[in-house]
């Protein structure tokens, strides 16, 4: 009987929305965390009468068919990078981008990485680095006697020593064709792959790229009221399937038991 099995790749479907939404709910106050849709497609298909063929020798051909799908698969698990909202924290560190557009990080292998999250600091070098050490690209020197730091929103830094303003250094983004293919490392870090397309660095605020407005926090763009709701509608879709497997089973239960 295939119920059964169709029924059992709903389940596993939706136990994958499931997992998603979880990961979604579980970041809600993750700084520039962009929240996630699992996308589903159906499986293949087991035609039983063909359409457009005829019925017999010389007759007329059927107008309809009998094709039957054989469930559903997880096509994709999509991030969506839209906007979050903005968070004031007084930290001269702190940067929010508006619009589109990606700080770049250095890793530990010097590979560039890519985040949304601008809660940055210095380290004892006075180097502008993430909460996890990495340096902020391309690199800024903070003196260890500045008293003051200001960035504008196309990106400047500017620091107070003894009075007197210096400019620290420039900060550059990148931009990619197409964000959902940036793959995801954790520690609010992206990666660029094929998919992605290349990095395409410039200033902020100019054209196609965000504007930094410092002292603020990019917050997570989960929404709770439609996790939520998508959270009580992959549990209703859940136990439907199952509800199918349950039935198929009786039914084949009927079966056996006439044989006998």
């Amino acid at each position: 009987m295939k119920a059964l099995a169709i029924a059992a790749t709903g389940m596993n479907a939706q136990q994958t929305n499931l997992e998603v939404i979880a990961n979604n709910i579980a970041n809600i106050n993750t700084t520039g965390f962009k929240r996630a849709r699992a996308e589903f497609s159906d499986l293949l298909y087991q035609t039983e009468r063909a359409a457009g063929v005829p019925n017999r020798a010389n007759q007329a051909v059927v107008p309809e068919g009998a094709i039957i799908g054989l469930g559903v698969k997880t096509a994709a698990v999509r991030n969506l990078h839209l906007q979050g909202g903005l968070v004031s924290t007084g930290n001269s560190f702190d940067m929010a981008l508006i619009g589109r557009g990606w700080f770049q990080i250095e890793a530990a292998d010097g590979s560039t990485l890519y985040t949304r999250a601008g809660a940055f600091n210095t380290n004892a070098e006075g180097q502008l680095v993430t909460l996890d050490g990495y340096t902020v690209v391309p690199g800024i020197n903070v003196p260890i006697d500045a008293t003051e730091v200001t960035v504008s929103k196309s990106g400047q830094v500017y620091a107070t020593v003894g009075g007197q303003q210096q400019e620290l250094g420039q900060i550059t983004l990148a931009n990619f064709v197409n964000e959902a293919g940036l793959e995801p490392l954790g520690e609010n870090l992206y990666r660029e792959t094929a998919a992605s397309g290349p990095a395409n660095v410039g200033a902020p605020d100019e054209a196609g790229f965000a504007y930094i407005q410092q002292n603020y926090l990019e917050a997570s763009n989960v929404d709770p009221v439609k996790e939520i709701t998508d959270l009580i509608s992959a549990q209703r879709a859940y136990e439907m399937n199952s509800k199918i497997i349950q039935a198929a089973d009786e039914m084949a239960a009927v079966v056996s038991k006439n044989l006998r």
